[in-house]
């Protein structure tokens, strides 16, 4: 699948400073640790409505993330999956009698336009769940010769599970006791009361193929992969075991890391899956939770089509720390707008403070856990100060493009 269009990130001068950063499993923020290449895998979009501010946070921190170790040094291989084959696409296709694989295609080529132009840097690999359908069928049949997979008892529709202690480390991404996770699983995707598993949070591995389902032949008889096993295989496969960062939305904690980590760990027998798994906060609108069923969704591609910039968009986002569950109104579009503004006057000026400590400012702030709050507060009170630096507008300019992804 064709990822998007990336852009130049301008060296910066001065003294890097390695990242930390907080891990889900751990509770505790931690020092990445990558080798010249890090590695990091997120969770990517199912298809089937636009690209909410919700992802946008989502991707914009783990942007941040690319960001920092580029300017430690680190190649950075990115790997993204799309989930174009799945139960919500299905459905909203239905819905709307529209034809999945075209609503599918509409939607993550108007997702790579918003991550364009919120210049979030491309993923090195971005890989549908559609062109990988033979790497999951190999993975579920390694998981059935090893016995941590299972047929359902069910002679019409035999799908495919996944025992969930086959790992024998189940629990140790999300740390969630299992009334938690029997809550969270009913509630994002598992199927819990579905007769013939041998335990309620066993997760679907291959389901058989049903009338009128889209489905593909395999070894495993024709059928279409569950959620979790798709960004398994992909990462597998690309990054290896032992990876640097999983990342994706705090609503993905449970189920769906956990299970990921689960399959990825029993198909190769090491632990962990990922050293850091780090997760992104939920954006409300004024004050509510945003939410499809509750109609308040605020899109990127709305906001763009009404002329809003979008770097005070990334800005606004931005605002607030990462992990913060945090609201959007319009109250803070302004002040990004108006902070775009400022800054965008002081470093268009022909002189200005010296750069290297705000530079150095922000460095600090952004290896601690990725503190936005703190680099926008630095970068506000160098653009209210005067000073006789002719470089230093220019190098200001560049340290914002290429730490934070604002283009000034």
């Amino acid at each position: 699948m064709q990822t998007w269009q990336s852009h130049p990130v301008p060296r910066v001068s001065g003294t890097p400073k390695p990242l930390r950063l907080h891990d889900t499993a751990s509770a505790e923020i931690r020092l990445t640790t990558p080798g010249p290449t890090a590695t990091m895998y997120v969770c990517g979009i199912t298809p089937y409505d636009a690209t909410h501010l919700g992802h946008a946070a989502t991707y914009l921190a783990f942007d941040l993330v690319h960001r920092v170790w580029l300017d430690n040094g680190h190649q950075v291989h990115y790997v993204q999956n799309v989930t174009d084959i799945d139960d919500p696409l299905l459905e909203r296709a239905e819905r709307d009698q529209d034809d999945w694989v075209v609503l599918g295609m509409r939607e993550t080529a108007l997702f790579r336009e918003d991550m364009t132009a919120l210049r979030v840097l491309p993923p090195r690999e971005y890989v549908g769940a559609v062109e990988s359908i033979p790497e999951v069928v190999e993975a579920v049949a390694k998981l059935l010769a090893n016995g941590a997979a299972y047929r359902a008892d069910d002679a019409e529709y035999p799908d495919i599970y996944f025992d969930h202690k086959a790992s024998g480390h189940f629990g140790s991404e999300s740390r969630y006791d299992e009334a938690t996770m029997a809550r969270f699983f009913a509630e994002r995707g598992g199927d819990p009361d579905r007769v013939g598993k041998r335990h309620p949070l066993d997760a679907l591995l291959w389901r058989v193929a049903r009338p009128g389902e889209p489905s593909w032949d395999s070894e495993l008889g024709a059928g279409r992969p569950g959620w979790h096993i798709e960004c398994s295989a992909i990462a597998l496969n690309r990054l290896g075991m032992g990876i640097d960062l999983q990342g994706g939305g705090s609503d993905l904690i449970f189920p769906h890391h956990e299970f990921s980590a689960a399959h990825a760990e029993a198909l190769t027998g090491r632990h962990p899956f990922a050293h850091h798994y780090t997760h992104s906060a939920m954006i409300g609108l004024d004050g509510e939770k945003m939410s499809k069923s509750k109609g308040n969704l605020v899109f990127v591609s709305r906001l763009r089509a009404d002329n809003v910039d979008p770097m005070a968009v990334r800005l606004g986002l931005l605002s607030g720390h990462y992990r913060t569950d945090r609201t959007w109104t319009q109250d803070v579009l302004d002040e990004a707008n108006a902070r775009i503004a400022r800054w965008r006057t002081a470093v268009e000026s022909p002189t200005g403070p010296a750069a290297a400590p705000l530079i150095a400012e922000l460095r600090d702030h952004l290896s601690n856990d990725l503190d936005t709050p703190k680099a926008i507060a630095a970068i506000d009170a160098w653009a209210t100060q005067t000073g006789t630096d002719v470089t230093a507008p220019g190098e200001a300019r560049a340290a914002i493009d290429a730490l934070l992804g604002i283009l000034l």
